[in-house]
Parts: C-alpha cells; sequence; structure tokens
C-alpha cells in the first residue's frame, strides 16, 4: 500500500511503500512543511533533514538521528522524542509543549 506525504501546500514530498516510516532512512530529506501527525518515526534517520514548519504532533520519534535537523517553526506537541537525537538541531520556535 503507498502512502502520500504533502506539505501544508499540497506539494507531494514523499511516497512510502507501506504503512510504516519506523526506521526509513530520511537523511538530508526536505520534508518542509510535511503532515506528519500521529506517524510512526521510530528510529527514523532525519539526519540533516528539512523539517520546517512540520506538522509532528504526537509522532513517535523514540530513537530517531535528528541532528543537525532543522525543525524550525515545526509542531512536536506531544511528540515522543524518548533517546532521540537531537544534537545541533535547530528548535528555533518549534512548539515542544507536552513532547516526552
Amino acid at each position: 500500500m503507498l502512502k502520500f506525504i504533502f506539505n501544508k501546500y499540497d506539494t507531494l514530498l514523499l511516497v512510502v511503500d507501506g504503512e510504516k516510516l519506523s526506521f526509513a532512512k530520511l537523511e538530508g530529506a526536505n520534508l518542509k512543511g510535511a503532515n506528519l501527525e500521529n506517524e510512526n518515526l521510530e528510529g527514523t534517520n532525519l539526519k540533516g533533514a528539512n523539517l520546517k514548519y512540520a506538522n509532528l504532533k504526537y509522532a513517535n520519534l523514540k530513537g530517531a538521528n535528528l541532528k543537525g535537523a532543522n525543525l524550525k517553526g515545526a509542531n512536536l506537541k506531544g511528540a515522543n522524542l524518548k533517546g532521540a537525537n537531537l544534537e545541533g538541531a535547530n528548535l528555533e520556535g518549534a512548539f515542544i509543549r507536552f513532547a516526552k
């Protein structure tokens, strides 16, 4: 089953073959404005990814690699960040209230 990920401007960003994004290799991906609400991104490699203004509300980012990722203005409300690597990530203006 194909899954389509769009940004807030309805631009297609990513097509995933399967239900899960967990443990995906998305290093350096441009996911600006992507709607990833409630997605399972456990263990996903998002090193250096552009997640500016992305909707990551309640996303499972447990153990994800977000080293150097751009999360400026991203919505991480209620996201699971346990064990996630946020070293050097840009969190300017990110909403992280209620994140675990």
